[in-house]
């Protein structure tokens, strides 16, 4: 299956559309189905602490009553030390927010792995295990860079 083509910007920390020419180019339905996930900002839940002390909780007004968020709460961790505790963070904040692909039968599992791929700098690496038994692998070797 295909869906509009999405490149992840690591200088800007943002996806953007991909043009083949004068058209959208075409691609990975599960791999934007990934990127929106992982990269679209899901509300903080009340337990969490706003990094920028805000108190904005973020996300889209359409999750207030919403069963599937939208979205990680990986943007709580952008004033964080690069500690492993934030590396395990990141992880449960991953499998959240690809929960839903798992629960519609999208994919059977996801492997997770996070690391610290520089100093202050957070990668993450997605394995894909469809239903097929076939595998897909995404890999944001810079998520952030500047984690404190």
């Amino acid at each position: 299956m295909s869906d509009t083509s999405i490149q992840w910007d690591v200088l800007n920390s943002r996806g953007d559309w991909v043009l083949a020419g004068s058209a959208l180019q075409t691609g990975s339905a599960l791999q934007s189905a990934v990127l929106i996930s992982l990269f679209s900002d899901r509300m903080a839940t009340p337990d969490d602490v706003i990094p920028d002390g805000s108190g904005n909780p973020r996300g889209w007004v359409g999750d207030l009553d919403s069963d599937y968020p939208i979205g990680s709460r990986l943007w709580l961790l952008d004033r964080t030390k690069a500690t492993s505790d934030v590396l395990t963070r990141a992880s449960d904040y991953c499998y959240e927010a690809l929960q839903w692909l798992i629960e519609d039968g999208i994919v059977g599992r996801f492997d997770i792995l996070t690391e610290w791929t520089l100093p202050n700098m957070l990668g993450i690496q997605i394995i894909a295990h469809k239903q097929n038994g076939t595998t897909v692998s995404m890999n944001f070797s810079s998520v952030w860079n500047g984690i404190n």
